[in-house]
């Protein structure tokens, strides 16, 4: 089939039998009707100094943006979307025993990850700027082109989500983009862009243990349920990468399909990955245990980031270029809406203390969409 304009196209294939589960409270819907049983209205747009890449929710009551080096900050918000705290991205290395950068550095946050017990957000910056280091990257590098340049090495940085301060660093590679904290809150799993690796920290000790091969610009990241393997969305070719958390070495592949950029995965069991492919604008169901891709979606031109219900029952797909966002029934990946967002939505946030979904909007806004 093609994939030449916006026009909803859908492949489905034979279904699996799904396990009977329990449903954790934390992973029901506010209201107790199932996400993909409601319908999408706009809200409220939050606008202001904002640049935002990402939005994350907490699911605890925050939601936190990241505004790129054109901000130099993350905002935080309530589920209100009342503006709480704007948090700048400068930071003394010397504090946290990082030499070689005296004074103070600045970041540009890109992404976030919660820790599980809502506690604490980790952010990536893109790159990083003041003394000791280097020009930043570009999205055409490789390790050879950026070190030949003089890229540096970036850092992660962990938010206080109580006190909205710096208050523990690691090190990343070249150009950090994604970041992801494994269920059982132990380990933290970064993506290099330029570096075309992953960081593995072992968050107990805050550092780096392992920083794995995994392939030309890895983006997006999910881990598995029992926190033991890492599904990384490998954009520069068609894959995503096995990546085991124990041996910290890449032990297998699932072919997707080409440029694919994010992924999640599903909250009640982890039986099932969603993934988007940024250049054909497809985003697919597939079962993690076999690997076999179960349905095809045409969203839209761009589709970027991927949010799924807390009951798992609808995932949320950006375009960025269509300026929309489409929301999908998980059960049979059947299109329930599409939706009018700001000029390039970028970024996709379920908040599971509400139910609604924050939208970044890379142009300078944040759009809150009820779900009722």
């Amino acid at each position: 089939f093609s994939f030449a304009s916006d026009t909803t196209i859908t492949t489905i294939f034979p279904p699996t039998t799904a396990p009977t589960t329990t449903v954790p409270l934390h992973q029901t819907t506010p209201g107790g009707t199932p996400a993909a049983s409601r319908r999408l209205t706009l809200w409220k747009t939050i606008g202001g100094p904002i640049s935002p890449k990402s939005v994350v929710a907490t699911n605890t009551g925050l939601v936190m943006a990241q505004n790129m080096m054109y901000r130099h900050t993350m905002t935080v918000y309530n589920s209100q979307g009342a503006l709480v705290k704007t948090i700048s991205d400068a930071v003394r290395l010397s504090d946290f025993g990082r030499p070689g950068h005296p004074g103070y550095s600045r970041g540009a946050p890109v992404e976030a990850a919660v820790t599980p017990d809502g506690k604490h957000m980790w952010v990536s910056n893109y790159s990083m700027y003041g003394a000791g280091f280097g020009p930043e990257g570009d999205d055409n590098c490789s390790p050879g082109s950026a070190r030949g340049a003089g890229v540096s090495n970036s850092y992660a940085y962990r938010i206080d989500l109580k006190t909205y301060k710096i208050d523990s660093v690691v090190e990343a590679g070249m150009v950090p983009k994604y970041l992801a904290v494994s269920p059982d809150g132990k380990t933290l799993v970064i993506t290099n862009w330029c570096s075309w690796d992953a960081d593995i920290v072992d968050l107990t000790l805050n550092r780096v243990v392992a920083r794995v091969p995994v392939g030309a610009y890895p983006r997006g990241i999910a881990i598995s349920p029992d926190s033991k393997m890492a599904y990384v969305a490998i954009m520069g070719s068609s894959v995503l990468a096995q990546l085991n958390l124990t041996t910290h070495k890449v032990v297998g592949q699932i072919n997707v399909g080409p440029n694919v950029r994010h992924v999640v995965i599903d909250p009640i069991d982890g039986r099932f990955l969603y993934v988007s492919l940024n250049a054909s604008g497809v985003v697919e169901k597939i079962n993690r245990l076999t690997g076999r891709v179960m349905a095809r979606v045409h969203t839209g031109a761009g589709c970027r980031t991927v949010a799924i219900s807390g009951d798992g029952t609808a995932i949320f797909v950006v375009n960025y270029d269509s300026n929309t966002m489409t929301m999908l029934r998980t059960s049979d990946m059947k299109v329930l809406q599409a939706v009018a967002t700001g000029t390039h939505p970028v970024g996709v946030t379920y908040d599971g203390k509400t139910g609604r979904v924050w939208v970044a909007v890379y142009t300078g806004e944040l759009m809150i969409f009820n779900t009722k």
